[in-house]
């Protein structure tokens, strides 16, 4: 069962909206005012629930019981401390959701298949988002305008709009892309500590030294690494010892970190639209960047020379804020992101 993470904040009228997000490491849900949208960022959120329980994925797919399992009774909760008395009349009706998942566009079937009907019963809403994490992350970050997203953390994808479609890069996994992701630079990363170890060109002695005190002996790291099922997660949790060492002054660090930040510009590139003075926003979110300047230096020069143009600007939210905001715009009639058969489906 959820655990409240925050409490009330502010009320305004026009009944309740609900946000969802779904990823790897756990869910979280958000309930919100439907009146309350990107000119109010500051009060939307009444309370957030956190649960550290991945919501299972089988063979059909995300698994939508499982997610209701642990949606349905948070909100009932989170709309009896809303209201009072948990009613449904007026402002504590529930007028629109809007669910982002990880794995929406290509494990999402269930999901399309079976919420819009479960919600309607439980809640009586027919208002419902159902989002690639990818769009609520754009959402979070940049709301309802167009420009460009780079989520990067684990994995890595970008996601650009000019509102009347879609471009995405990347985002296909640690063995075909991913590219200069946090799993992109533990990997290389380690393959440098490798080379070190074998007295090859192109080895570091300071990622060997990092590698050992974080994995052990270079000798079993394959032993180590390989069986694992949560392997892109270990090999990003060796990111932070590559910025480190380029911190430290060691070039094949420095040098990783920079061919990353190529990478990420070119996503960005790839499906940033361009406006009346060229390319638009730009937005960089997740823990990725969190690296700082080791990664943020050598990215911005990358971006500067692929996009001159743009305007690269901090993330507003995260992806349940993005949840938050299309479902809130939902219950306006007000949403203004591009539908996608696999990206962004609306049900009004």
């Amino acid at each position: 069962m959820p655990e409240p993470e925050s409490v009330p904040v502010s009320a305004c009228g026009g009944g309740l909206v609900v946000g969802v997000d779904s990823g790897g490491s756990g869910l979280r849900v958000a309930l919100a005012r439907a009146g309350a949208g990107e000119a109010e960022p500051g009060g939307r959120v009444l309370e957030t629930v956190t649960s550290r329980e991945p919501v299972r994925t089988g063979a059909g797919g995300i698994d939508a019981g499982h997610l209701l399992a642990q949606v349905l009774p948070a909100v009932e909760a989170m709309a009896g401390r809303a209201t009072g008395a948990g009613g449904r009349g007026g402002a504590g009706r529930i007028v629109a959701v809007a669910v982002g998942a990880a794995g929406m566009a290509t494990l999402g079937d269930r999901l399309r298949a079976e919420l819009p009907a479960a919600l309607e019963r439980a809640w009586g809403v027919r208002r419902l988002a159902l989002a690639a994490d990818a769009v609520t992350a754009y959402a979070g970050a940049l709301g309802q305008r167009p420009g460009a997203v780079v989520a990067g953390g684990t994995g890595l994808i970008a996601l650009g709009t000019d509102l009347s479609g879609w471009r995405r890069a990347d985002g296909w996994g640690h063995l075909l892309g991913d590219c200069g992701s946090g799993a992109w630079i533990g990997r290389a990363g380690l393959e440098a500590a490798m080379r070190a170890y074998d007295g090859r060109r192109g080895g570091s002695a300071a990622l060997l030294a990092r590698a050992e005190r974080r994995f052990g002996p270079a000798a079993g790291l394959p032993a180590a690494l390989y069986p694992r099922t949560d392997r892109p997660a270990v090999l990003a949790s060796f990111a932070p010892d590559v910025a480190g060492c380029a911190v430290d002054g060691d070039p094949v660090a420095a040098g990783i970190l920079e061919r990353a930040a190529g990478h990420v510009a070119e996503a960005a590139a790839a499906v940033c639209p361009a406006g009346p003075a060229g390319a638009g926003e730009v937005a960089l979110a997740g823990g990725l960047f969190r690296l700082g300047e080791p990664l943020l230096g050598p990215l911005r020069a990358e971006l500067g020379a692929l996009l001159p143009g743009a305007r690269v600007v901090a993330a507003a939210g995260d992806p349940l804020s993005g949840a938050v905001t299309i479902a809130a715009a939902l219950a306006r009639g007000e949403v203004r992101l591009p539908e996608d058969p696999r990206l962004l489906q609306l049900t009004r």
